[in-house]
C-alpha cells in the first residue's frame, strides 16, 4: 500500500482525509466480502493492516484540524469496529470501541505526539525534535522542579503557531500524570500512557 500526504497553504489537510476516508472505506467494502470466510484474528489483522494503519500514517500532522476533520476520520474507525465485531449502525459505538481497546481517532494522535516526545527526551529521535524541547528550570527549587515539565513557548502565530509541535507537544507533555512522564522504558511508557488515555476517552477510572 502507497500512501502520500496531501498538504495544503492552510493546513487544513482537507485533501488529504478525504483520501484516507475514500480510501479506507473501499478497503473496508472488500474486506466485508471476506469476512464469511475469514476467521476472527485474520478479521483483526487485515483491519489493522488496510485501515488503523492508514489513520494512523502521520497522524500527528493532524493536530489542530476542525473537529468536523476528525470525526471523518473516526467515522472510519467506527466502521471498522462494527465490522470487527458484527455491531450494528444503531449501536452505541464507544462501548465497542472500549471493548477492542481501541483509542478513538484524537487519541491516537496525542499519542503519537506524546511517543515522539519521550524519544526526544531520551536521545531517542532525531536532534531537530530533541531541539525543539526544552525542559523547564524555575529559578528557584519549586514542586514543579520535579515534574519532568517542558517549556511552553509562545506561539507567533494564534490559529497555526500553536499547532507547531514546539509548543503543542509541550503542553500535552505537561498535562501528562508524573506517573507516565517518568515510565523508565518505551515499553512502560506506552502502556502507562495507553492506560491513561483510554481512561479519558472512556471515562474509565
Amino acid at each position: 500500500m502507497t500512501v502520500t500526504i496531501t498538504t495544503d497553504s492552510s493546513l487544513t489537510f482537507n485533501k488529504q482525509v478525504n483520501s484516507v476516508v475514500k480510501g479506507s472505506f473501499y478497503q473496508l467494502r472488500t474486506i466485508a466480502k471476506l469476512k464469511s470466510s475469514l476467521s476472527y484474528s485474520d478479521l483483526e489483522i487485515l483491519i489493522h493492516a488496510f485501515i488503523s494503519s492508514r489513520l494512523d500514517y502521520c497522524n500527528s500532522l493532524y493536530v489542530g484540524v476542525t473537529k468536523s476533520t476528525l470525526n471523518r476520520l473516526q467515522l472510519v474507525q467506527n466502521a471498522a469496529a462494527r465490522l470487527l465485531t458484527g455491531s450494528k449502525k444503531r449501536d452505541h459505538i464507544s462501548p465497542v470501541l472500549a471493548k477492542l481497546h481501541w483509542l478513538p481517532v484524537e487519541q491516537r494522535i496525542n499519542f503519537k505526539i506524546l511517543l515522539f516526545v519521550f524519544k526526544a527526551l531520551h536521545g531517542l529521535a532525531p536532534q531537530y525534535l530533541c531541539d525543539l524541547l526544552i525542559p523547564y528550570c524555575p529559578p528557584r527549587p519549586l514542586r514543579s522542579s520535579s515534574q519532568c515539565l517542558l517549556c511552553v513557548p509562545s506561539a507567533s502565530l494564534k490559529s497555526k503557531g500553536d499547532r507547531a509541535f514546539s509548543v503543542y507537544a509541550p503542553q500535552l507533555w505537561n498535562s501528562l500524570p508524573d506517573v507516565v512522564k517518568s515510565s523508565p522504558t518505551i515499553s512502560s511508557f506506552k502502556s502507562n500512557l495507553k492506560t491513561y488515555l483510554f481512561s479519558l476517552a472512556f471515562n474509565t477510572p
